[in-house]
């Protein structure tokens, strides 16, 4: 049995290209692989803060030294973190906001990517401690971004995941949705008939 993490960051919960992807992704996946387990972190219902004093206090203090705050801080960061070590596969949808990803899908990120919990640094420099995981990246984008200067989602989520060891990452994107229904058609079109393979 694998353990499977979602992680939801479209700020919308009703007409969501990324969450209908994801939906259709989890819908698959369970048809496959019957006995897996799916876990859902909404990042949108359940925001986590971001990267502040308390959260550092809480990473660098020894804990007698920690404020409650600063607890609360590592307390969430450490339950995130442990989301995420247990599980074998990451699914993440990213709906592309001002060309980048979501404030509250950085944050989380801000949360685990922690040194020497999931990666840490050696002579030869940074070494990822998550290996032997895959990742999905499902994103959503009004236009079309795939491979261009301004696609700042991809190549930043993949240093991201390389960064903690994660290397075998999928990239599906439905591209084109705001250019009218035809490439609106073709992009949902496309990202199905990617997740069909891959699920």
């Amino acid at each position: 049995m694998s353990r499977i993490l979602v992680i939801e960051s479209s700020a919308r919960q009703q007409g969501s290209v990324s969450r209908q992807l994801t939906q259709d992704f989890i819908a698959r996946w369970q048809t496959a692989h019957p006995a897996d387990d799916i876990q859902v972190r909404d990042l949108a219902i359940d925001q986590v803060p971001h990267l502040d004093a308390d959260l550092l206090g809480g990473w660098m203090k020894p804990a007698d030294q920690q404020s409650e705050s600063e607890k609360a801080a590592l307390a969430l960061s450490n339950l995130l973190t442990e989301e995420l070590r247990a599980a074998d596969v990451l699914v993440m949808a990213a709906p592309m906001y001002n060309f980048a990803i979501p404030s509250t899908l950085k944050s989380w990120l801000d949360h685990v990517l922690r040194a020497g919990v999931t990666f840490k640094y050696t002579e030869t420099g940074p070494q990822g401690l998550l290996t032997g995981k895959r990742a999905y990246i499902l994103t959503a984008r009004g236009g079309i971004y795939a491979g261009s200067p301004v696609d700042h989602q991809e190549p930043y989520l993949r240093q991201a995941m390389s960064f903690i060891g994660i290397h075998d990452v999928t990239f599906i994107h439905a591209e084109g949705l705001n250019m009218g229904a035809e490439f609106q058609e073709k992009g949902l079109a496309a990202a199905k008939s990617q997740l069909a393979k891959v699920a």
